[in-house]
Formats: structure tokens, C-alpha cells, sequence
């Protein structure tokens, strides 16, 4: 069931690339003579669906061609979101993250994870980001350096996030923690050893399953001084996805992403695949009770970033096999929970339980009115609407005032 609302949501949201404009290339720093992505494009999952119970699939998508393969490239493709881009349209230039910590929880092994990194952050002129400087760490789930077998789906959606976070904070400090297998125990116990690693302010976690219950998995996200950033889904309005239904976690939805010729130089609409709902379970977050949720429990999104592959998905440098890698644009709330806990990590502001700062800001993030993602019993668990909404949660980042 959940493949087939996925399928609806991305066709949905319209998703092939017809043209770029000037205007585009420039606002999100195109460099020379890229691969362009051009229409018949289409977005697919990176990480294989799971119909275990109590386990997580990756929330990243990438645009791919007719055949279902995204075309190797030497250079970015023109249409994908840059560093230079992304801090424009969240107004995040200038900001340091002054040494402070972004860790990243995904599954399984990349052994080429710094390589690929490397070429990502010297393509977009961003300064080194290695281990042997401390800047990056790898490690496995007990925090160990026995890493886990390769798998290619869960190897792109790291890279989206280690490029995602150089791409927001690019003097943050990395660490990822390779969890042995995508269950829910295993991915929580990465969650614990990453709260545990000194300097980590935000923790990102771009991948989700079904809704589940704080009493049995809350101990693994519940940090309190560090902000634990989760994705809700690829799939639509579609109820609670765990980790982002958790009371403890920011909840991250998605936008489509543009350049537009106003003040702030972009404009964002829902993201038809982002997701959004209510949990059966978890306790409704106390900061939000005066935004009209609808929920009785907790709700999602609070907060968005960019998702849409197509329109705001970023050029990645991934890899195709445990060898060899390439160019491709990437998106899915697997892009904007990196970029969220990025922000956190500029704002240096993570007392207490950060889920909670956005709904005490809102005035400092950009609403997100328009887009729906779906059909739902509530108007706003499914479509824009000023202040609060499903899809969106209160916004996105306009700076980091609102972190």
C-alpha cells in the first residue's frame, strides 16, 4: 500500500524538469557545463521498500530517465541545488557553526563515504572535510570501527546527507554512525552512540517506517540538548511515520523549491510526496497546542526544507556500486532532515528539547501557503495554509532565528 501512495505522490508532483532558466542557475551557483536534466525525468526511490515490521526504509529520491537510471555525469546537473543556492534561499550565508557537531544515523556501509565527499566539497569550493583533521568521523553502531557490509540505497542516502549538511553549515563537523541493519533497535541504538560523541548538537535521521510507540522506541531519540532531526516520508498524507511521530524528534516535511524573481528571490509550495499525519501513539508536543494541528496526539511536520527532486533536489555526488560513483540530483524529506539539523547546528541554540524552538519563532521562518499532498479528513494535515500545516509544519528556515 505504502508503494502505491508513493507512486501517486511523486507522479503527482510533477516532477520532470521542462527547462532552467537563468535565473535558477544563477541563484543556485550552477558551475560550467553540466549534465542537464531535461524532461521524461522522473524521480524514484533510492532505498528498496520493507514490509518487515519495525523497520525503516530510506527516505531519499533521485531523478532518473525512462529506463530507470540516473545518468552518469562528470559535473553536477545543472538543475540540482548548490551550496551557494541553498544558503541564498534560507539565508543561511555567514553563519558558523563554529566547530559544533552534526551527526547522521543511516544504515549499512560506504566505504568510500570521505572520498566521495571530498569530490562534492571541492566541486562547490567548500573547504576539506576529512578524518585525519577531525572534521569527519565514520563509525559503527556501538561506536566501534567494525562497519557494516555495503548497500547501495542506503550508501546515496548518506551521501545526500553528508553533502546536504556541508551544503547548509559548511564548517560543521561530521559524524556517521552506520547502524548493522535498518531495523528499528538497530537504528536506535545508533541514535544513542551519535547523542554520546562529544561536540554533537543534532543528530538527522532521513529514513522512517510505520508509526510506532515512544514507550518502546523513545529511548533511543529521547536527548535532551540535542536536536534529533527525523524525515516523515515520501509517501504523502499518510499518518504517523516513526522516528518524525516521536514527541522527542523535530519532524521534518518537504517543499518544492524555486527561484522567483521577489524579495527573498525564491518561492516554495508542499512538496506532493512529503509527508505528514498524526500519530496513534505519542504525545502531542506542548508548544504546538496553540497551532490548530487537528491532532489529538502528536502531530507532523513542525518544520520543512527542500525535497522535491525535481524542483530544489541538490546535486549530489553518490555512489553507483561499492567502487564508483557519480553526479545526480537527489531529493525526498531524506534532503531536508540534514539540512534541518544543519541549521540547528548554526544556531548553537539547543537547550532543553529543540522540537519545541520553531513553535516559540514561528515569525522567523518562512511560511509555506500554498501545495497540497494529498487527500485527508482534516484540511490542514494535508494542505498549506497560513501558520501551521501537515506537510510543511510551521515553515522553513529564513536564517536560523527560529532554532
Amino acid at each position: 500500500m505504502r508503494q502505491r501512495i508513493l507512486v501517486s505522490a511523486l507522479s503527482a508532483g510533477a516532477l520532470a524538469v521542462v527547462g532552467v532558466t537563468a535565473a535558477m542557475s544563477s541563484a543556485a551557483g550552477a558551475v560550467a557545463a553540466p549534465t542537464p536534466y531535461t524532461a521524461g525525468k522522473h524521480a524514484a526511490k533510492v532505498c528498496s521498500a520493507t514490509r518487515a515490521a519495525h523497520t525503516a526504509v530510506c527516505d531519499a529520491v533521485k531523478l532518473v530517465d525512462a529506463k530507470g537510471a540516473a545518468p552518469k555525469s562528470s559535473a553536477p546537473p545543472a538543475t540540482g541545488l548548490t551550496p551557494t543556492g541553498l544558503q541564498d534561499a534560507y539565508k543561511l550565508k555567514g553563519l558558523k557553526a563554529n566547530g559544533r557537531t552534526v551527526a547522521i544515523v543511516d544504515a549499512y556501509g560506504y566505504p568510500n563515504l570521505e572520498r566521495d565527499l571530498g569530490v562534492y566539497r571541492s566541486q562547490f569550493g567548500l573547504s576539506a572535510c576529512t578524518t585525519a583533521s577531525g572534521c569527519l568521523k565514520v563509525i559503527d553502531q556501538n561506536g566501534g570501527t567494525s562497519l557494516p557490509r555495503f548497500n547501495a540505497g542506503w550508501a546515496g542516502e548518506q551521501a545526500l546527507d553528508v553533502d546536504a549538511v556541508s551544503a547548509a553549515a559548511p564548517d560543521a563537523r561530521i559524524i556517521v554512525v552506520q547502524a548493522k541493519s535498518a531495523s528499528f533497535a538497530d537504528l536506535g541504538t545508533a541514535v544513542q552512540t551519535a547523542a554520546k560523541q562529544a561536540g554533537v548538537v543534532a543528530i538527522s535521521n532521513s529514513y522512517g517506517g510505520g508509526d510506532a510507540d515512544d514507550a518502546t522506541y523513545g529511548k533511543y531519540y529521547n536527548h535532551s540538548g540535542i536536536a534529533v532531526t527525523a524525515s516523515t516520508g515520501d509517501n504523502g498524507y499518510q499518518g504517523g511515520s516513526y522516528p518524525a511521530s516521536s514527541s522527542y524528534t523535530t519532524a521534518v516535511g518537504g517543499t518544492s523549491l524555486v527561484a522567483a524573481s521577489n524579495t527573498r528571490g525564491w518561492s516554495e509550495s508542499v512538496w506532493s510526496g512529503a509527508g505528514s499525519g498524526c500519530s496513534t501513539y505519542n504525545t502531542a508536543l506542548s508548544a504546538a497546542s496553540s497551532f490548530d494541528t487537528g491532532c489529538a496526539k502528536r502531530a507532523m511536520a513542525d518544520v520543512s526544507a527542500a525535497a522535491d527532486p525535481g524542483k530544489g533536489g541538490m546535486a549530489i555526488y553518490y555512489p553507483t556500486s561499492k567502487t564508483a560513483s557519480t553526479w545526480a540530483q537527489f531529493g525526498g524529506t531524506s534532503e531536508a532532515a540534514p539540512i534541518i539539523a544543519a541549521v540547528y547546528a548554526l544556531s548553537g541554540n539547543t537547550a532543553g528539547y529543540p522540537n519545541a524552538l520553531p513553535y516559540g519563532h514561528a515569525s522567523s521562518l518562512f511560511d509555506v501557503t500554498s501545495g497540497s499532498n494529498g487527500s485527508c479528513p482534516t484540511t490542514q494535515w494535508c494542505n498549506a495554509r497560513a501558520g501551521w500545516d501537515g506537510p510543511t509544519g510551521l515553515g522553513t528556515p529564513n536564517g536560523a532565528g527560529a532554532f
